[in-house]
């Protein structure tokens, strides 16, 4: 018997289990409409698959420096730039395999086992199971109505006065995954202010950035250059399988970053860094797509709670419903495999983003078309009653 690390030991990713389960039906011929990742229906940028077809006719796709082509860390600055009015240094940016990669080598350059640091519940599971893999103490504070769906200063104060500890990071993600809250830029301002002046590392997900309805979105950048901002390419940009994202990072951590990046990944893909570098031009293209997200957005805003299923939050971000099952059952997993089983729609349970609550809540994610939501609905509809 293989003697597994006490580190491998955490919950699996319940959404990437249930689309695993809606690909075996979908293989063995089932009408399944996945509405448990979020991964867009559309597909890159026109400019950003003709990138690639370039590269790929000439062949010479290689290793890049750990931190990434000079011309996509530019153009990222140039993203800053244009879209939150803030001057980027291109060096302080690092161009990495995925924002799952920018979120390990964060957590590794600024934490010891040990250390506390703070996430939102409900909130994005991997950030909970990575840092209890890296053997650091999960500090969950529950955001809800009286918190705005976000953390605050006072939120933080009272985990740590409730858990005994003192934090030594807080991740924050703003529009966030499952509620889609955006934290605006006051709170956003008094969140950084308290960090810095309690010698907290603020880590900002920014991965739905582009993908805002309602509310203030504003990048942690504006309000500071302390924090390190986690980004990616997966979700505006509609590129999940390029595994593609970036890290700004205060000066100081540029080079420990570069290091450990060096070993741990050597670079991300050259044929991702070409194509991310095209799709950053792109924004005409995609704001259409956004158009689609949001009509499926409004769409359901109204027709979830006819069917029953009230929203737990404002759908002001990203691409995702999350709602109260309550008064169908007291277990979401269960409820969400008979829903995949009975009907071939994959929804998420909500114990992936809240192991308190998370027993009488769904995630759906609406990045899909209008028609799978319209179809999707009037199946779930059928089924509950």
């Amino acid at each position: 018997m293989v003697l597994l690390s006490k580190r491998s030991v955490v919950e699996p990713f319940h959404a990437m289990d249930i689309l695993a389960q809606a690909t075996l039906r979908r293989q063995a011929g089932h009408p399944v409409i996945s509405m448990a990742v979020g991964q867009p229906v559309n597909p890159a940028p026109r400019a950003a698959l003709e990138a690639a077809r370039a590269a790929l006719l000439h062949g010479r796709v290689g290793y890049t420096d750990a931190l990434g082509m000079v011309e996509l860390r530019e153009g990222l600055a140039d993203y800053y730039r244009r879209r939150h009015s803030v001057e980027v240094d291109p060096r302080r940016i690092g161009v990495t395999t995925g924002s799952s990669a920018g979120f390990n080598l964060a957590f590794l350059a600024l934490f010891d086992a040990g250390d506390a640091v703070a996430i939102a519940r409900p909130g994005y599971p991997a950030y909970r199971n990575i840092l209890k893999a890296l053997g650091l103490k999960v500090v969950e504070v529950p955001v809800n109505a009286e918190t705005q769906f976000t953390l605050t200063p006072q939120s933080l104060e009272a985990a740590q006065d409730r858990e005994g500890v003192r934090l030594k990071g807080v991740l924050l993600a703003s529009p966030a995954n499952p509620t889609g809250t955006v934290t605006g830029r006051a709170q956003l301002r008094q969140l950084s202010d308290y960090c810095n002046g309690h010698g907290i590392t603020l880590i900002s997900d920014e991965i739905y950035h582009g993908l805002t309805y309602a509310g203030d979105e504003a990048s942690a950048l504006e309000v500071g250059d302390q924090a390190v901002i986690i980004n990616s390419f997966s979700k505006y940009y509609c590129m999940t399988g390029w595994r593609i994202g970036w890290m700004v990072l205060p000066e100081d951590m540029v080079r420990p970053i570069e290091c450990l990046a060096q070993s741990l990944y050597i670079s991300a893909p050259e044929l991702s860094q070409i194509a991310a570098t095209a799709a950053l031009t792109a924004d005409a293209e995609l704001e259409v797509y956004k158009e689609g997200y949001r009509a499926n957005r409004d769409f359901l805003q109204v027709r979830l709670p006819q069917l029953g299923l009230p929203l737990l939050s404002p759908m002001d971000g990203a691409f995702y419903a999350y709602v109260d099952v309550g008064r169908f059952t007291n277990d979401s997993m269960d409820f969400a495999r008979r829903l995949l089983s009975d009907t071939n729609v994959a929804t998420t349970p909500g114990l992936d983003f809240d192991p308190v609550d998370g027993h009488r809540a769904l995630r759906l994610s609406y990045a899909g078309s209008m028609a799978d939501m319209v179809e999707a609905t009037r199946r779930i509809e059928g089924w509950i009653r």
